[in-house]
């Protein structure tokens, strides 16, 4: 938690930001020949440290992201048993180290044993500066969900069931103030959500649909927005078993997607977003067991849809395709969608962008690009053009479930695109979802992709 502050507390942990414009008054710090030797160095961060403290000064940068990797590099620095730093700075890239410095300083310890070894003392930083307080509490509540969703995706399937996920979800609506209502086994057959049974036909746990919606009083919109996000709680890949070493073992992480949408409702409810906004998420896990669906199988999706599987792991586009379809009763002003949902996006782009698409106005997709861009999650924006839907022309049914190799991530978001009746969005986030290694301050396992770009495009939405 970030907390503005009137006045320094000179025995903690300092960070001087030193502005690219106007000068630092260094005789307040009297450490006047260090700043001075600093300033004219090619570093961009140094420190001094003490027996009783470390005081650390950040040249400060126009680019964001350069201030949030500056935090991230503090936060390494820094022992873990500190708990006190006062950052001291103006205007956003005084925010933006805090934020970068946040999010490093997230870890996921539950399960060890010697969680208050391992464990950063530091939970909140103080900010002395030109930083308004409404920009520090939304910063705050969108960490949150981030460090929220986090969580969700480091949480092993023993116990993030899809009931669980749901209840996760209903927990969030009591705090924030929003409507959560779950659908489960009996209510989705009796709404024909043939994708989101066929895929958990192969589990001993049942399967969830959990709707979510935050609409303040007078939304600008009069329409909502729907958010949908892949709920997949763990993946083998069904009877197409996926390879154990680099390809299974993470698979937890399949419902990075549940995780994004989920969080950005909570945020933007936390927040107090003037935007009415939608959140469906469909969850099971996939396995190989009971009466798992099979390559060869044809499904009755939710809209009446034929779909000949090809594949069982090309299974989320099968759940997404009956929550797409469900949100168009909604008659929603755009649906968005974000999943974890093809190999192929990382050769696109690797760990370092989503992937994005759809045929809502360009102006809508070019404003998730400028938030994304904002944020430092980007996104790279693939063609969609008809002619991908050639590939999924099935011989037996309305649509196979794969279209081959070649463009592997767009046709799955044409697959998509199909059971969409209003504009829409595809996000991919295979790639930036999960880190196998440390990255920075997104650190190791689920990074909470997504939520920080999808909150800023709702925070600047415009009709």
């Amino acid at each position: 938690m970030i907390k503005k502050v009137n006045s320094i507390d000179k025995q903690s942990n300092l960070i001087y930001i030193l502005p690219i414009n106007g000068a630092f008054d260094a005789s307040s710090t009297h450490y006047e020949t260090f700043i001075s030797s600093f300033k004219e160095s090619k570093k961009e961060l140094d420190f001094i440290k003490s027996e009783s403290q470390s005081i650390f000064f950040v040249k400060e940068k126009e680019d964001l992201e350069e201030m949030r990797l500056a935090g991230y590099e503090i936060r390494k620095q820094l022992d873990k048993k500190e708990n006190k730093l006062t950052i001291v700075g103006n205007n956003d890239s005084t925010l933006a180290l805090a934020e970068g410095f946040m999010l490093a300083n997230y870890q996921f310890l539950k399960y060890f044993k010697d969680k208050e070894e391992k464990e950063y003392a530091l939970a909140e930083v103080s900010l002395y500066g030109e930083v308004s307080l409404d920009s520090i509490d939304k910063l705050n509540n969108t960490l949150k969900a981030v460090y929220w969703a986090r969580n969700m995706v480091n949480e092993p399937v023993c116990y993030l069931t899809a009931d669980e996920l749901s209840k996760q979800a209903e927990k969030l609506g009591k705090e924030a103030g929003f409507n959560v209502k779950v659908l489960h086994k009996d209510e989705i057959e009796k709404l024909g959500m043939g994708g989101l049974l066929a895929v958990n036909k192969g589990s001993i746990d049942p399967p969830t649909f959990t709707i979510m919606e935050y609409k303040p009083k007078n939304p600008i919109n009069e329409k909502p927005i729907v958010l949908v996000g892949k709920g997949i709680v763990f993946d083998t890949g069904g009877l197409s078993l996926k390879p154990t070493l680099g390809s299974m073992d993470s698979m937890k992480s399949d419902m990075g997607g549940a995780a994004c949408m989920m969080g950005t409702l909570y945020a933007t409810a936390l927040n107090k977003l003037n935007v009415h906004v939608i959140a469906l998420v469909p969850a099971t896990d996939n396995r190989p067991g009971q009466k798992a669906y099979t390559p060869g199988d044809i499904i009755k999706m939710h809209d009446g849809t034929t779909v000949e599987v090809l594949n069982t792991d090309a299974e989320g586009r099968m759940i997404l395709a009956d929550a797409i379809s469900y949100a168009n009763q909604y008659q929603p002003e755009l649906i968005i969608d974000a999943a974890t949902l093809t190999g192929a996006a990382l050769i696109v782009a690797g760990d370092k962008a989503a992937c994005v698409m759809g045929n809502a106005d360009q102006k809508v997709i070019d404003q998730l690009v400028k938030s994304g861009a904002k944020v430092h999650e980007r996104l790279v924006q693939l063609p969609f053009w008809d002619d991908f839907k050639e590939q999924l022309k099935s011989t037996v049914a309305d649509m196979k479930n794969v279209g081959g190799r070649n463009a592997g991530t767009i046709t799955a978001g044409k697959f998509l695109e199909h059971f969409a009746k209003h504009p829409y969005v595809h996000i991919d986030i295979a790639g930036p979802a999960f880190m196998e290694s440390p990255q920075n301050y997104k650190g190791i396992g689920g990074t909470g992709t997504g939520i920080r770009t999808l909150v800023d495009f709702l925070a600047n939405y415009e009709k």
